[in-house]
């Protein structure tokens, strides 16, 4: 029953040679990977708007310059990024480009980074898309946290159905908000030149003199407006999704993705000024220039609805790309080797079920209020921005390939602004953001002794040539018997099939008990040596252990093996068992842990 709902959910297993079709081609991978990216249109501009706010209405035309330079940090990484694709085209991006040419903690930190902004891309994404469903529907407002959860749990189903069917679920709802925010841009630009506008849009004029506003105001607003830049690096994470070729495909994509995102923030922010908005606590800012625009009409509602579809949808960026990480870092034996294994539907499940799960903690401990950790959010993504920037100069300066000057320059460019973003953030908001300070590290000390666990697991495993093999010169059986009965008779014989070594070992609570058991043993199986251990504390684990040590201890001296073997009986119906004293399961569990014992279950079924 429960295979047959797994597969109500996610559909029927795809066979290994089906990988292929689960391959992405540009437009969906568009749709699929960009979405955050895209997404960050609806409140990039917002928050630079909210940061020049503080000093007046007239400071707004500075968020004309600011969003140029938002952009010119773009261009450069989406230069930097499609470099990378070509030069790392099995993915991995800035973990994979830090961890080789700055080095291995350089790596752990950017691939930290990523892990946990992905994380936060889903929870601050659905939350922000909740906070749109239950403005339009107030009642719904006290139910936020779970309609939050119930939509994580479906993007989840999802992506684990496989990628390419995700993919073409969600391209509707991202190219939909694309048509959407072109035609919001459109007619607004039309209105402007042709004059139809509200007489109450007004701005002020480009250079006009502003009291008050100072160089670290502006780089706070500059740090604010590239959290629309959030999102760029997953196409070089997810480079195998690509059909082949597949660094080609992905560059193109990469090209696309920068200049939608590019046109559709420019465009917004220039709307913006031009009609004079202001950020309000009840209104976004898109909301208000559709309204501008379009009126309290169907267009404005097309354009609030595809806002607020792609708000929960750029959560599907992190379940594309979170899962590629966690594999490169497992491939590397920095995460569980879990998270290198395709699921039925050939995605990596283990990696897209724990996003959704820390997703979900993470909306609940928050209470589906996740603004204060949106600048975590953007740091989060520009500590592996600037990583892997400085990487790529590192690995220009050291091969020096054909164009290399060039190459080196965009790279340089682009690490700078990303290292200015990202001290800015730390200098105006460390109260926001001090957690990445504790966390970072901790998250590559976890790296480390995973990896250090994993060498030394390998240490112990691999063979050498000079190592001596311990002559086994037999086997000791020891059988725990706590009646006589079928499930015994079926271990003892199975044991006499391998060795005329065996212990048949009865642990009593009361001396008469003992006595009757003994006499009858030796009725029913004289050759076969029973042990009768006496528990004053009426435990079974105690006595036996101590017995299987002092018998391990001599048989070890002959170069004897001890096995345990332990009777079981399995019941027809699975809730048969909490009618049962299960003490094998028990017995089972201690001794597992025992060095130099091997442990073994011979199950008797029961037939009704």
């Amino acid at each position: 029953m429960l295979s047959s709902f797994k597969r109500f959910l996610i559909g029927r297993p795809l066979k290994s040679t089906e990988l292929g079709e689960q391959k992405l081609n540009i437009l969906k991978a568009l749709a699929i990977l960009s979405s955050d990216a895209l997404s960050s249109v609806a409140y990039g501009t917002e928050q630079i708007l909210i940061v020049l706010a503080t000093i007046s209405v007239v400071a707004f035309w500075y968020s004309i310059p600011i969003a140029v330079g938002v952009l010119f940090l773009l261009a450069a990484l989406i230069l930097s990024y499609r470099q990378i694709i070509y030069s790392y085209p099995h993915g991995g991006g800035a973990y994979v480009v830090s961890k080789e040419n700055i080095g291995e903690k350089a790596g752990l930190i950017a691939g930290g980074s990523l892990l946990v902004d992905y994380i936060l891309t889903v929870a601050v994404s659905v939350t922000a898309g909740t906070d749109a469903i239950t403005s339009a529907f107030p009642a719904l407002h006290a139910h936020s946290v779970f309609i939050a959860v119930v939509l994580v749990i479906f993007i989840t189903i999802l992506n684990l159905r496989g990628i390419t069917e995700s993919a073409s679920i969600l391209a509707y709802p991202v190219y939909l908000f694309v048509i959407a925010l072109f035609i919001l841009i459109g007619v607004g630009l039309f209105k402007i030149v042709t004059g139809d506008i509200s007489p109450s849009a007004q701005h002020a004029s480009i250079g006009a003199p502003v009291q008050g506003i100072t160089l670290f105001l502006l780089l706070r607003a500059f740090a604010s407006g590239c959290s629309a830049l959030t999102g760029v690096e997953a196409i070089s994470n997810a480079i195998p999704t690509f059909k082949d070729p597949a660094p080609k495909n992905a560059a193109r994509t990469l090209i696309l993705m920068g200049s939608l995102l590019a046109l559709l923030f420019s465009g917004i922010t220039f709307l913006a000024y031009y009609y004079g908005i202001a950020p309000k606590a009840d209104e976004t800012v898109v909301s208000q220039i559709a309204e501008e625009t379009f009126g309290r009409n169907y267009l404005y509602f097309f354009v609030q609805g595809t806002t607020a579809l792609i708000l929960v949808l750029a959560a599907n960026t992190g379940y594309s790309a979170f899962p590629l990480l966690a594999f490169a870092l497992a491939k590397d034996k920095y995460m569980p080797r879990m998270f290198t294994i395709r699921g039925d539907r050939l995605g990596y499940s283990n990696g897209i079920v724990s996003l959704g799960v820390a997703s979900i903690i993470l909306i609940i401990a928050s209470k589906g209020q996740t603004e204060h950790l949106i600048p975590l959010y953007a740091v989060g993504v520009f500590i592996p921005f600037t990583l892997s920037q400085t990487g790529m100069i590192i690995k220009w300066l050291r091969e020096k390939p054909a164009g290399w000057v060039a190459k080196l320059t965009a790279n340089l460019v682009g690490a700078l602004i990303t290292l200015t973003v990202l001290i800015i953030f730390f200098v105006t908001k460390l109260g926001q953001v001090w957690f990445v300070i504790i966390f970072l590290p901790l998250i590559v000390l976890m790296f480390k002794r995973i990896n250090s666990h994993y060498e030394s697991v390998g240490e112990q495993l691999r063979i050498h040539p000079d190592d001596e093999a311990m002559p086994v010169q037999g086997n000791v059986i020891i059988v725990p018997v706590a009646g006589i009965t079928k499930v015994v008779e079926n271990s003892i014989n199975y044991a006499k099939s391998l060795t005329d070594q065996i212990f048949a070992v009865y642990v009593s609570f009361d001396r008469e008990d003992e006595k009757r058991f003994e006499e009858k043993w030796e009725k029913w199986q004289p050759d076969v040596r029973l042990v009768t251990l006496h528990s004053h504390y009426r435990s079974i684990l105690h006595p036996l252990s101590k017995f299987i040590d002092t018998v391990e201890h001599k048989a070890s001296d002959n170069n004897y093996r001890v096995t345990v073997l332990i009777p079981q009986f399995i019941t027809k119906k699975s809730w048969h068992n909490i009618l049962h004293n299960q003490s094998s399961l028990l017995i089972r569990a201690y001794l597992i842990f025992k060095k130099k014992v091997i442990v073994a279950t011979l199950p008797y079924r029961f037939k009704k």
